[in-house]
């Protein structure tokens, strides 16, 4: 059991005892600095806008991929739903986002007016310009603290927390695990998602919420610099919680969600409150995850349910596996590499092969190859491109 190595752990300095900290820190800034000075916004104009978001987008997935390493990786929880938390953060943020917007361009256009609008005429502006498309005029309940960025973004934690809380104490005190754990993350997903294609969920059904790379008050700069800021942002909150994830994991908590992960029963026969550890760690990582969310999609400027689909859960597996499970540097490793080729293969900047019978398709091909390397480096290479990380730059440390 770990344990006994618990007392060596603490001995040594944190990052002594944790060196990927400071390469993944190292490395992080080197990006960062490199893309600031390429940049149209900043630097040399040699990189587009564009490919800072890719950038900032990617950085953000490395944050999600870190939360399912922390669930699945260390505790042993293979959650098929984190993405669900993922989305909710970005929805959470793009209400105030879309609302402050659309509440510029009413006030706006209704400045023009013979006699001031009233609050209720502008109310009424702003729902019909938002729910119009689903045939609404009224602003839903939902969407009562939409104009104020400070609830907004407590809603980023506290909502899909809260969800996390209550799933994760009704599964873990029914002591529900494996794979059918794994089927209930996945319905609560699909569940989810469903309720939000409805028109009458509040969130504009399937058309989702747009137009959220445009950020309010800050209308007159260009995009090619507010990326370079999401950049930075991104970078900072990695970093922040890359060091509380390793923290964590290298210390005595640590070594209980691993003996969870490896024995669960032993764990519990030593005194340990099982339930109550997974329970944080569940939380947490949704947490986590949805921050991740609230920096990602007002890069990308859109986000509508399908980005809650159960797939998009496994693909965040997937990279993580990809990358060595158990291991921190290898899910951010994991969901960069595979993440930045998705871009490349899927974004129609690899030509199409042909191959004389046939002609491959990067963009429909692009998820049989993943699911090939998946399945490759679950047989020949089950601890990742963490694992070749091990050998050539952290021989010493103690995995």
């Amino acid at each position: 059991m770990p344990y006994k190595s618990l007392s060596v752990r603490n001995r040594s300095p944190f990052f002594l005892r944790n060196p990927d900290v400071l390469i993944i820190i190292s490395s992080l800034s080197v990006v960062v600095i490199v893309a600031t000075i390429l940049s149209e916004g900043l630097g040399l104009g040699l990189l587009s806008t564009s490919y800072i978001k890719i950038l900032g987008k990617t950085l953000c997935l490395c944050l999600a991929a870190i939360a399912m390493d922390l669930v699945w990786g260390y505790c042993g929880i293979l959650s098929l739903g984190h993405f669900a938390f993922f989305a909710l953060g970005g929805y959470m943020i793009g209400m105030w986002l879309m609302y402050e917007r659309t509440k510029d361009i009413v006030v706006n256009s209704l400045a023009n007016n013979a006699l001031p609008s009233t609050s209720e005429e502008i109310k009424e502006a702003i729902g019909t310009q938002i729910f119009g498309v689903v045939g609404g005029s009224d602003v839903p309940a939902i969407w009562y603290f939409a104009d104020s960025l400070e609830v907004q973004l407590a809603f980023v934690i506290i909502i899909p927390g809260l969800l996390a809380l209550v799933f994760g104490w009704l599964a873990f005190r029914s002591r529900v695990t494996g794979v059918y754990l794994s089927i209930l993350t996945q319905a609560m997903t699909l569940a989810l998602a469903l309720y939000l294609f409805q028109n009458d969920s509040g969130l504009r059904g399937n058309n989702g919420l747009s137009g959220l790379q445009n950020i309010p008050g800050l209308t007159n700069v260009p995009q090619s610099l507010i990326s370079i800021w999401f950049l930075w942002s991104s970078a900072l909150v990695l970093t922040v919680f890359y060091f509380l994830a390793a923290w964590l994991v290298s210390g005595k908590f640590g070594n209980v969600i691993e003996g969870i992960r490896d024995d669960e029963l032993r764990v519990r026969f030593l005194g340990y409150n099982v339930e109550l550890y997974k329970l944080f760690v569940f939380t947490l990582t949704a947490i986590i995850t949805a921050i991740a969310g609230a920096l990602y999609y007002p890069q990308a400027g859109i986000i509508n349910p399908a980005e809650l689909a159960p797939i998009a859960s496994i693909y965040l597996a997937v990279w993580v596996a990809i990358g060595g499970r158990g291991r921190l540097y290898g899910a951010v490793i994991g969901a960069a590499v595979v993440s930045l080729l998705s871009s490349v293969f899927t974004g129609g900047q690899v030509p199409n092969l042909s191959l004389g019978f046939a002609t491959l398709h990067w963009v429909d091909w692009w998820t049989v190859f993943l699911g090939l390397a998946f399945v490759l480096v679950t047989l020949y290479a089950p601890k990742g491109i963490g694992g070749l990380a091990d050998r050539l730059f952290i021989r010493g440390n103690n995995r």
